[in-house]
């Protein structure tokens, strides 16, 4: 690369054409800037003292500019271009500060070979000052392919146009290669942009295109003919009339250029209007380049051979952008996975829109009062300094009795104490640690507001931003984190709390506060007045008016669970305080009874600053003591003679729960009861019961005033209190079935699929709101249709604090009409609030964004489940009403979920009815089915500060399978409606295809499919016999001494072993007691009631010899037969058995004094006892006359307590054995370790079935003698140095919890699982991968394979859909082997 000190050098050619392949090396990575610089310098150190001269090559440093897209790769020629010099450096000058957009370098030289006379001028300023600079940042973004994409298409765009009949090189050239077609490179036809043109030659115009095909040819047969070419520019930049160009224009006209064209730019936009340089058709001489060893170079302008390989990289790129472009990643793994759900259509008689389009409502003039204060600061000292003995206020204790007044006068002195210490007691002064505009955390318990109220204004005296959050109990609190988070991206170091609260901390054992999970490291500083130092008088805060700085920071719970903070400025706060004032007629010395939570939304708003601003008193209930006495906040209003009262409707609904006609309660003082949740449109209900109960004490209709609020929008809308007892409150019957289409549709109240809603009054005053389409555009709705609804003012929330993104698209929201014109110039806030704005401006709110769930095209809100599901009798089966809604995504569609605490008396058969009752109450009125409904013990959910349930946390603990309910309902096939079409085999070949080899053929890759039976070929001999009973007869006779079953007892030796003809002699004797004793026939069921062992199978086999259908069936418990009896008596009870086999003391058991009290013994059918056999032989061994017909017959009872019972035919029998064997790889000579339940699934399949069909040995350890032995199965698999071994998720946990501290001593007695290939768990629940990889990691230094622990994975019609393939660790356990010989 050249730069100021090789522009005036006279370097030998040899020279030049070494930089230039350096340079090129740089430019493609395959050497560093180090050792560039390094090889640089070897070579023109000998001719660094000549000085400079002004032929050298300038250049130029360009900034992009908007409007020109990717970077031009301008080309060196024999002309400085169509560039001049002092047009770009002011290019560049202005580009240098137009932000920090990548730099990009391009570079114009001058021809060495043409005379000095004859060369364009450069003054040595412009070819002095423009030098090129290279560093590691600029180098990346030159070459990242995102830069060039643009350019390159459209110049590819622009080549289509000219078919080029030359073949373009694919491969990248070397540098040894002789003269070729590929040499040679087409000439470059293509111009700039449009604001870019070429110094015209002559004043003959632009060629034809006749001309430009004389041209081509002309390139074609030179390249045939064998000559070499030297590369010139044909596009380059018009400057504007510059003396530059036209000197450059003479240049050229008097120069004799060659015929030959450089390579086609194909980083430089091509214009259609194309300016064109036209070669003068005389000079066809041409220059002969010189060759260095056997390398063919070009000559560039500047005389700097470059080889030809630059020009064969660029084609290179362009056969590669021609190309189809690959498809994003995630295609090669979906494989149009979208295709194959089934597309719901909509309903064509579905409710549409049809009104007008609605216009902004526009609430009343913020009225302008003399002496309303500047700032909440100044009303804070004017109530301080004049009237400070007024109280301001007084928190209750949990017995309801006055536990401390605050008066405006303490209030202001303590605040002012505690924003001296804030900024002058923490840190030193040189480097405190909290300046003005800082945020700190607000830390207090919900039942001291006075401390909180204290703390809140010393920061605002301050200037410092507090940050109001709930008081974290323990390190695991649900939702701490994400609280923690927001302190850490507001760069919160300071948490102020109280004395009590920092004394209730949870404390390490030296003391010290712990930092809790996610939280930034905190300082918590106490602020009772007792640990702070008293201000110095000359000391004074700088209270000035309310401005643009951030007041404080509200956090809010998103609905997945993330917190963000909500930024309110100064002036917005002190605007919203003025626009409550207005709207609830708040005058001096009110009393306010508060019950909200004083730390956020309403009860903030109300009782911490509105009420300041107006020297209000407020009474501040504690949750406590609302949880002791519901009725603590009326007994309040009477005492206080309260005029206001900030409630939720839950709190009326309690209340009234409580109320037992006290007759001392007079609510006639009430002038205004705010209902903070009256978004909620079933909080009607709780207004209209709590009207009718206590209008006769004195409560007036008038008075109950529900309002809408956000954290974003603060107060959306309120009911104005009026005097007119008259007139009605608003409100809407609305049809449920329009309001899940987004509709609003009027219906009667005699049906019981409407939605009646109450008003939340009107637009606050100074304000603007409108309703837009939640999805897409913020585009207006129309008068009867359901909306978000939007707030511009200036009394709203200001942006989620360091979340830009975020911000712009809830606080900067323009709306627009129908023909795409924004209605105002100023932003509007999204709410989060759907409604409409109906007769009279009067805003009603039907439900919220963050409990919306789109399900199927159609809307349902949260909030209607909830009042849907706490509505079916019995009404008080939700144990305190504590219920979640939620959705999950299911086959890209969301699907319903309810999760409720069920009462602790509640039975498991209330439980299901009270669930069933559900899902036809949702289904009747909302049209919609319930994927899952569970039901968990009482104060199990996770719980908010103030004792709701934390709802993203539990749909955490659902997605997790952490959340341990008692009783489920799953209805997946009432919900999931769009289940994926029928599969379909493609002809063309998909992504997904090629990923894995083009081995397997469709587009859709929605199927999986095993290997066909009846197409492999193999020596399985038992393929000829269709049944097991055959199979077992050819064994004993080819192989009667071949071992197929081992049995182990608990010290791990062997108690019982079968071979072929040992296994099939005694089930011909069963076979004859079947006969005999039972006179039982082909076809009767048998139950077989035998203990994990030998007998079970024999009597499996004798039954398949006569005919019968046996029936496998757990013995009961001997010290727990109450329990495990009655469900053996309901197995053979369900089956019709007609007889039932056992050992002798099974037959005891099932006789004796215990089971005769858990079940009728007189009922059982004919009993068994297969340990005295007979001696005989049957004269004839059964043979089924179709395959087709019942084999046995397979019993389980679910979790959920339900028997279900499969029919196994001899034919599926036989062909899942043989794909087992397949799949698994079982022959004689294999032995297989077993550790299962065989009674019903793959565990009887294997336990019984397998080892007969395929000849293996299968060695068995019952279940049962592990809890005396834990490490009973892997010693046997050490032993008997299995290779695959089978258990259970019980067998796995019982050795993971008995031998997680015996490793040492069972490696000291010679345990050695590296054998081990596989370790396949048997189970139908759901994978337990945690327990899985603790066995793996325990069990690992005793040799087992990382990858050796698999599941099966299976369920009760299809007992082994996907069983791990044996031969996957092959390979790898080869390579492992090399290594260790």
């Amino acid at each position: 690369m050249a730069d100021r000190s090789l522009e005036g050098m006279a370097l030998p050619l040899e020279v030049r054409a070494r930089l230039a392949e350096l340079e090129l090396e740089l430019s493609e990575g395959d050497i560093t800037q180090k050792g560039y610089e390094k090889k640089r310098s070897k070579l023109i150190g000998a001719y660094l003292p000549q000085p400079p001269t002004a032929n050298g090559a300038a250049v130029v440093r360009c900034r992009l500019q908007p409007g020109e897209g990717a970077p031009r790769r301008m080309l060196r020629s024999g002309h400085i271009g169509a560039c001049d010099v002092r047009e770009a450096a002011g290019r560049a000058r202005a580009a240098s500060t137009a932000g920090n957009r990548p730099l990009f370098y391009f570079r114009f030289g001058v021809d060495q070979a043409l005379p000095p006379e004859r060369r364009a001028p450069v003054t040595p300023a412009s070819s002095s000052r423009y030098h090129r600079r290279r560093s590691s940042g600029s180098r990346d973004e030159r070459y990242r392919s995102d830069v060039h994409t643009e350019a390159v298409q459209a110049a590819l765009a622009k080549h289509k146009e000219r078919k080029m009949a030359v073949p373009m090189p694919s491969k990248r050239r070397s540098l040894v290669v002789q003269t070729s077609m590929d040499a040679y490179t087409p000439p470059d036809t293509s111009s700039g942009s449009e604001d870019e043109g070429s110094v015209q030659g002559d004043s003959q115009g632009t060629p034809t295109s006749s001309q430009g095909s004389i041209n081509m040819e002309h390139w074609i047969s030179q390249a045939i003919h064998g000559s070499t070419t030297s590369t010139t520019s044909s596009s380059s930049t018009q400057s504007g009339g510059s003396g530059a160009a036209h000197r450059l224009a003479d240049v050229l006209a008097q120069t004799h250029i060659e015929n030959h064209s450089a390579p086609p730019d194909v980083t430089t936009y091509t214009s259609e209007h194309s300016i064109q340089v036209e070669r003068p058709q005389g000079s066809t001489t041409s220059r002969i380049a010189p060759k260095y060893g056997n390398a063919e170079l070009m000559e560039t302008g500047d005389g700097v051979p470059v080889s030809s390989r630059v020009s064969a990289k660029i084609q290179q790129l362009v056969n590669t952008l021609k190309r189809p472009k690959r498809p994003p990643l995630r295609e090669f793994f979906v494989d149009d996975f979208e295709e194959l759900l089934e597309v719901q259509q909509p309903d064509p008689n579905q409710p549409k829109p049809e009104g007008a389009q609605m216009l902004a409502m526009r609430g009343e003039q913020l009225g302008v009062v003399t002496n309303w204060p500047p700032s909440l600061e100044a009303a804070l000292q004017r109530w301080g300094t004049i009237s400070p003995k007024a109280p301001c206020l007084t928190t209750m204790d949990t017995n309801g009795k006055p536990l401390y007044i605050l008066t405006y006068g303490k209030l202001w002195t303590r605040s002012m104490k505690v924003a001296y210490n804030i900024l002058h007691k923490l840190g030193t002064k040189q480097e405190p640690m909290v300046r003005p505009g800082d945020r700190v955390a607000l830390v207090f318990p919900n039942n001291d507001p006075a401390a909180s109220m204290v703390a809140f204004y010393g920061c605002l005296l301050a200037e410092v931003v507090p940050v109001p959050i709930e008081v974290p109990l323990t390190r695991k609190d649900a939702g701490s984190q994400q609280i923690g988070f927001l302190l850490g991206s507001c760069g919160v170091t300071v948490a102020l709390t109280s004395d009590a609260c920092h004394k209730g901390l949870p404390k390490s054992p030296t003391g010290e506060i712990p930092q809790f999970k996610g939280w930034p490291k905190l300082l918590w500083f106490v602020t009772e007045s007792k640990h702070l130092s008293k201000p110095p008088r000359d000391w004074f805060p700088h209270i000035k008016d309310a401005n643009n700085d951030t007041a404080y920071i509200e956090y809010k719970t998103c609905k997945d669970g993330s917190v963000l903070g909500v930024t309110v400025t100064r002036i917005a706060l002190l605007t919203h305080c003025q626009a409550l004032t207005q709207a609830c007629g708040y005058t001096e010395a009110e009393t306010i009874v508060n019950v909200l939570d004083f730390k956020k939304d309403v009860g903030l708003w109300h009782g911490i600053l509105t009420s300041v601003m107006n020297m209000m008193h407020v009474i501040s209930i504690p949750y406590a003591l609302m949880k002791v006495n519901p009725l603590s906040w009326i007994q309040k209003v009477c005492q206080y003679k309260a005029k206001v009262a900030c409630v939720k409707s839950r709190d009326m609904h309690w209340a009234l729960v409580a109320h037992r006609d006290q007759r001392d309660i007079n609510l006639s003082s009430l002038r205004m009861l705010i209902v903070a949740d009256g978004a909620n449109p079933w909080s009607i209900s709780s207004c209209d019961a709590f009207l009718n109960v206590f209008q006769s004490k004195g409560l007036r209709q008038e008075v109950i005033c529900p309002c809408a609020s956000s954290p974003e929008a603060l107060t959306v809308a309120i009911r104005r209190p009026t005097d007119d007892s008259n007139q009605p409150p608003g409100r809407g019957v609305l049809s449920m079935q329009g309001l899940t289409y987004g509709v609003i549709r009027v219906d009667s109240e005699e049906k019981l699929s409407v939605l009646t809603v109450q008003d939340v009054g009107l637009v606050m005053p100074g304000s603007i709101m409108c309703s837009v389409k939640p999805d897409g555009a913020p585009q207006l709705c129309r008068t009867d249709e359901i909306g978000e609804l939007c707030v511009c003012g200036a009394a709203t929330g200001t942006s989620y604090y360091g979340l830009s993104g975020m911000t712009k698209n809830t606080f900067e929201v323009f709306p627009v009409t129908s023909s795409g014109a924004p209605i105002s110039e100023y932003p509007f806030v999204r709410t989060g609030l759907l409604g409409f704005v109906g007769p009279g401006g009067l805003v009603f709110v039907v439900g919220k964004m963050d409990g919306l769930m789109v399900v199927s095209g159609r809307r349902h809100n949260a909030d209607d489940i909830v009042a849907t599901a706490l509505a079916v009798e019995p009404m008080k089966f939700v144990y305190r009403g504590r219920i979640a809604v939620f959705s999950v995504t299911v086959l890209h569609d969301e699907r319903i979920v309810i999760v409720a605490e069920q009462r602790p008396d509640s039975t498991e058969e209330d439980s299901f009815q009270w669930m069933s009752r559900v899902l036809q109450a949702i289904d009747s009125i909302h049209q919609v089915g319930v994927y899952c409904l569970a039901l968990v013990p009482a104060n199990t959910l996770p719980k908010t500060p103030l004792g709701g349930i934390h709802l993203s946390e539990t749909k955490q603990l659902f997605l997790e399978g952490s959340l341990h309910p008692c009783n489920v309902l799953m209805c997946p096939h009432t919900c999931v409606t769009n289940l994926p079409k029928p599969r379909q085999k493609q002809p063309e070949i998909g992504p997904a295809s090629v990923m894995v080899g083009n081995l397997v053929s469709g587009k859709r890759i929605a199927q999986a499919s095993g290997r066909d039976l009846g197409q492999i070929e193999d020596n399985d001999q038992a393929r000829k016999f269709l049944f097991l009973s055959e199979v077992l007869q050819w064994r004993a006779q080819t192989t009667p001494d071949h071992v197929l079953y081992t049995l182990l007892n608990c010290r791990g030796t062997i108690a019982n072993s079968l071979t072929c003809v040992q296994l099939h002699k005694r089930a011909e004797k069963i076979a004859v007691m079947l006969m005999e004793r039972g006179h039982l026939q082909d076809g009767d069921h048998v139950a077989l009631v035998y203990p994990p062992g030998i007998d079970l199978i024999a009597a499996f086999y004798g039954c398949l010899y006569v005919g019968c259908v046996p029936i496998t069936v757990r013995p009961p418990h001997p010290q727990n037969i109450a329990t495990t009896l009655p469900t053996v008596k309901m197995i053979v009870e369900v089956s019709r058995s007609a007889c039932l086999m056992t050992t002798q003391l099974i037959c005891k058991l099932l006789r004796s004094r215990e089971a005769a009290a858990a079940v009728d013994v007189r009922t059982w059918p004919p009993i068994l006892d297969t340990d005295d056999l007979p001696k005989k032989r049957p004269a004839q061994i059964y043979k089924p006359s179709d395959p087709d017909t019942l084999a046995y017959l397979d019993f389980s009872v679910s979790t959920t307590g339900m028997l279900a019972g499969v029919k196994m035919s001899h034919a599926a029998t036989s062909a899942f054995c043989r794909s087992i064997k397949l799949q698994c790889e079982l022959y004689p000579s294999r032995e297989v370790a077993i550790c299962l339940d065989p009674y019903c699934g793959l565990g009887f399949v294997l336990w019984c079935l397998c080892s007969v069909y395929s000849g293996h040995q299968s060695i068995l350890i019952p279940p049962s003698e592990l809890e005396t032995n834990p490490a009973l199965w892997l010693l046997a698999v050490s032993q008997y140095r299995v290779r695959d071994t089978f258990c259970s998720y019980s067998v796995m946990e019982l050795c993971t919890k008995g031998l997680g501290s015996q490793t040492e001593s069972l490696k000291a007695r010679g345990l050695d699982l590296s054998r081990v290939r596989t370790c396949v768990v048997v189970a139908e629940e759901r994978p337990r991968i945690a327990l899985t990889q603790s066995f793996s990691k325990l069990f690992k230094d005793l040799g087992l394979h990382p990858r050796a622990v698999s599941t099966s994975f299976g369920c009760r019609v299809n007992l082994a859909i996907c069983l791990q393939v044996f031969k996957k660790l092959r390979h790898g356990m080869l390579k492992e082997k090399k290594k260790t010989n």
